[in-house]
């Protein structure tokens, strides 16, 4: 059955008020008169923006991907009532038991429809292929990396994306194989140089892995994987919870790298109150809106992707540029056409803001999702 929404929606050309059709989960006309932003955002009517997408995802309402079982389901739940409409589960650095576990309870959800959460596309592989010297919140399970290893895991759950650390023995050549077969390679929890970032770019990495966190920082004469990222990359994630990274680095990014997106990074703490939470085989503690290990690193986020649009627009971003980095950027990545933008034959997933840019209505395709328990 055609159904129809009516708003101020957002178009790859511009902004239409008027209605957004879909039938079936997909797309089938936006039409409208075309307004500029500050009309769309006085008219009174919703705003209607694509689905956010969010690459890295550890957790959220109170239970983590490395659980296991229908662990990655609630976590998907807890993320579309934040307008997530698709989204990969991260996993973490940890022994192959852990890791095994992981994959079982995540395969058979990436399979299912996406039901009353966000679409889980897939993993993000996020070590345990990383620098020992460079962990960050990750726990010390780091080890090289093995294809037979990437392979095996594969065959339980898509992996869509994997981090690597680029200067450990043997994974510059690594990465050409691994993009040969058909995964995305993004580099991080580093310590290698600017010449290894460039390096491993040239072998086929296209990406990095919360930028400026947990990697050799940039300096005039010594630039760093930062570094390499700023003067290279055309992707790269990003952390904007205004924590992880001071809003002058994040307009840094914003004016180096074209294709900059936001992620959450986000933690089982996620949507849930100030406590003691579980990342991997990590305890980590909520407070002050943040998420810490009890000596006081950073150890993922509480952060969701509706605050990342509004900290975006915060920075001067006009909210059809924080859609781009919250939704669009994300899905060209994984080059994905049919996600990240409200175009015809596109999946129906889209999110329906105030003025405010508060969330009033998310869509999967173009199912309803409840925002609350109630």
């Amino acid at each position: 059955m055609m159904e129809r929404i009516e708003g101020a929606v957002l178009t790859p050309t511009g902004w239409r008020l008027g209605e957004l059709r879909q039938e079936g989960g997909r797309i089938v006309s936006v039409s409208g008169r075309a307004v500029d932003e500050s009309e769309a955002r006085t008219s009174g009517a919703p705003l209607v923006l694509p689905g956010f997408i969010d690459l890295h995802v550890h957790g959220g309402g109170g239970r983590d991907t490395m659980d296991g079982g229908d662990a990655v389901a609630h976590i998907a739940l807890a993320h579309a009532r934040h307008g997530t409409t698709a989204m990969l589960a991260t996993t973490m650095t940890a022994p192959p038991g852990d890791i095994l576990q992981a994959f079982e309870g995540i395969g058979p959800i990436c399979r299912a429809r996406p039901g009353h959460g966000a679409r889980v596309m897939g993993v993000h592989l996020e070590g345990p292929y990383i620098n020992p010297g460079k962990l960050g919140a990750q726990p010390s399970y780091a080890r090289a990396a093995s294809l037979d290893e990437v392979r095996a895991l594969h065959a339980l759950a898509p992996i869509r994306l994997i981090t690597l650390a680029p200067e450990l023995p043997g994974h510059l050549e690594l990465i050409s194989q691994l993009v040969r077969e058909g995964w995305r390679v993004q580099l991080g929890h580093s310590a290698g140089c600017y010449e290894d970032g460039v390096a491993a770019l040239g072998a086929g990495a296209t990406g990095f892995t919360h930028l400026f966190n947990a990697m050799t920082g940039l300096h005039h004469r010594d630039p760093g994987m930062a570094g390499a990222a700023l003067a290279h990359a055309e992707y790269s994630e990003i952390i904007p919870d205004l924590l992880h990274v001071h809003p002058g680095a994040l307009k840094v990014a914003l004016r180096a790298i074209p294709k900059l997106y936001g992620v959450t990074d986000s933690t089982a703490a996620t949507g849930m109150p100030d406590g003691e939470y579980r990342l991997g085989r990590h305890r980590v503690f909520k407070c002050l809106g943040g998420v810490r290990l009890d000596d006081g690193t950073l150890a993922g986020s509480a952060l969701t992707m509706d605050q990342a649009l509004r900290n975006f627009v915060g920075l001067g971003l006009s909210v059809a540029e924080a859609s781009a980095r919250t939704a669009t950027h994300a899905a060209d990545f994984l080059g994905l056409a049919d996600h990240g933008r409200l175009v015809p034959g596109a999946h129906a997933d889209m999110v329906l803001l105030d003025a405010d840019l508060n969330l009033i209505g998310v869509f999967i395709d173009g199912a309803a999702i409840a925002l609350t328990d109630v």
